[in-house]
Formats: structure tokens, C-alpha cells, sequence
């Protein structure tokens, strides 16, 4: 992982302005990617999940980009992990994400997802881009989340 992990128990402290209200592009950006199972949206093995790709990603000691995790909610019982990678990753499904891309970053209880999505929508629109795709970038897991004392949640939208 990351040289500063030595400074935290899991996650690093999050930096919400090179997030915040941001367009950039992307071209054939590193990703590994894999399964969470959810139950009506709550995954319940998100961080077994994790585990196993960060067990991948020390295997080849590659490292991880911004701590970078992208989840698309395909379905009710599927979220679909990409996380940022500096390089190939043997034993694990490499793929690339290529585009023009607007984050907004947003702080709170996951309860109030639907809320932010409504914002995220309003914001792009009123800026002129049309959503192809949108991703959730949970940036700390709970335990770290309440350790720091916030909860900050960036939607990434492909557009």
C-alpha cells in the first residue's frame, strides 16, 4: 500500500479538495476489480473483499493510487469493486476506465446517499454534463471514519 500507511490503523485521513467540484480525464486508468455481495444495497463483505485484493496488490508490491476504490451498484445483491492500481496485478481482473469524469465530494451518514445522488445529478446537469455512469468512492471504512470524525463519501460520474 501506500508509504503513509504507517501513520493509521487501516485508512488514510481523506483530503476532500482535489475531489471536490472536479473534472479531469482518465485514459486507461489501472484498476483491479471484483465482487461485494449486497442485501438490499448493504454490502456484507466489503471487507473481505478488500483484504483480498489488498493481499493481491501487496503479492506484486504494487501500490494504490490516491487509496482510490470506485463501487458500482449493479444490483441490489452485487456492488462491483475497482480499485486503483500502479501496475498489472497477477491473480486478479486488471481492467482500465478511460473517460472524462465529474466528482463532487459529500460528508455524512451513508444514510443520506440518496440525497447527495439527487445533488451530484443537479450539479452535473446545471454544468452541462450528462451522467453515462456514476460510482461511489466510500474513501474510509467505518472504524476509520469515526476516528477522524468524518464520513466522506465522493461520487465519481462518468460523462
Amino acid at each position: 500500500m501506500e508509504p503513509s500507511k504507517t501513520n493509521f490503523d487501516c485508512c488514510p485521513e481523506f483530503d476532500p479538495i482535489p475531489w471536490d467540484d472536479k473534472t479531469f480525464n482518465w485514459e486507461n486508468k489501472k484498476f483491479i476489480k471484483d465482487k461485494v455481495f449486497t442485501l438490499f444495497y448493504m454490502p456484507m463483505n466489503f471487507g473481505q473483499v478488500m483484504k483480498r485484493l489488498d493481499r493481491k496488490v501487496t503479492a506484486v508490491e504494487a501500490s494504490i493510487p490516491d487509496n482510490l476504490c470506485l463501487s458500482d451498484h449493479t444490483s441490489k445483491w452485487n456492488m462491483d469493486l475497482y480499485l486503483a492500481v500502479d501496475k498489472e496485478v497477477s491473480d486478479a481482473e486488471n481492467t482500465t476506465l478511460s473517460g472524462k469524469f465529474f466528482s463532487k465530494v459529500y460528508e455524512g451518514p451513508f444514510r443520506d446517499t440518496e440525497k447527495w445522488w439527487k445533488d451530484f445529478e443537479s450539479m452535473a446537469t446545471a454544468k452541462g454534463h450528462t451522467i453515462k455512469k456514476w460510482y461511489l468512492w466510500y474513501t474510509t471504512c467505518p472504524k476509520c471514519a469515526k476516528k477522524y470524525g468524518k464520513n466522506y463519501v465522493v461520487i465519481v460520474g462518468q460523462i
